[in-house]
């Protein structure tokens, strides 16, 4: 699983491509990883030429953290692409259409083209489970990110993925606080700015300064989850190479337990406040 020293980008859950054009600035190549289909047609009008010079490659699949299959049931919105997605809806499934695409599972997916320098992960409801199937698999790139709709996403970046610098982007501002944004490139020092629904920048082209992830975790505790994406950057070195002891579950199990509890909290207080206000 070698690129030589080459520097791959792996955009999982690509969506139209918005993320794409900044990535191709930031590495040598970009796996775009889009299971609906419009939108990969779209894609390759788009970048055609990126396409054609081997910068892009778009992998028309539903990533999976099973064994290997050949056809995935997936689920499209049919008003709002963005809000497709993998497992099968629990609410309003007569917005999806069903259909079965062409699977790939993350070990494919990664001895194919090569190692990770940066991997972000936007799958609804299905990030964790790639995550997890990462770490398992000792795929600990030196960036990675994904969307924290769920705790199970800090959960296992802290321990199962052993990362301990964090940052997050807030999804519904990346527009308005990374215009005109100074980031870092290949090529040099640049200004961008980041379209509306785009994941926005990773690594040290995100703001602010690095926290571990006990600060994280307060953070997390007293704003809550969301369309927010947590940043992590280089696991502690002794873990490379190395499949992680029971340790890491001791560390899962304190950060759970510790959110259930503050969760349970929350709701005993808001029962308290609707009874004082009857």
């Amino acid at each position: 699983m070698t690129n030589g020293n080459k520097k791959i980008i792996y955009d999982i859950g690509a969506n139209n491509g918005d993320d794409v054009p900044y990535y191709l600035k930031k590495a040598d190549i970009v796996i775009a990883v889009e299971a609906n289909p419009i939108l990969c047609e779209q894609m390759q009008k788009r970048f055609a030429l990126e396409i054609q010079q081997q910068k892009l490659v778009i992998e028309n699949c539903v990533l999976t953290a099973g064994n290997e299959v050949t056809s995935v049931p997936f689920y499209i919105h049919k008003n709002n692409h963005v809000q497709s997605q993998l497992p099968a809806p629990k609410y309003r499934l007569k917005n999806y259409e069903k259909v079965f695409l062409p699977g790939k599972t993350v070990n494919q997916l990664f001895d194919e083209h090569g190692d990770p320098y940066y991997v972000k992960i936007d799958i609804e409801h299905y990030d964790h489970v790639i995550l997890r199937s990462l770490f398992n698999n000792d795929i600990r790139p030196r960036y990675i990110s994904a969307e924290s709709h769920s705790i199970e996403v800090f959960l296992l970046l802290a321990s199962l993925g052993n990362y301990d610098h964090f940052k997050i982007v807030n999804g519904p501002s990346v527009k308005n606080t990374y215009y005109n944004w100074p980031i870092s490139t290949i090529s040099g020092e640049e200004r961008y700015s980041f379209p509306h629904h785009s994941a926005g920048p990773f690594g040290e082209d995100v703001a602010g300064e690095w926290i571990n992830s006990e600060s994280l975790f307060r953070s997390l505790l007293a704003d809550g989850l969301g369309w927010k994406d947590i940043h992590a950057k280089e696991p502690e070195k002794y873990m490379l190479g190395r499949k992680p002891s029971f340790l890491w579950r001791i560390r899962y199990r304190y950060y759970f337990l510790r959110w259930k509890i503050s969760r349970s909290q929350r709701l005993k207080r808001i029962r308290a406040l609707l009874k004082l206000g009857t």
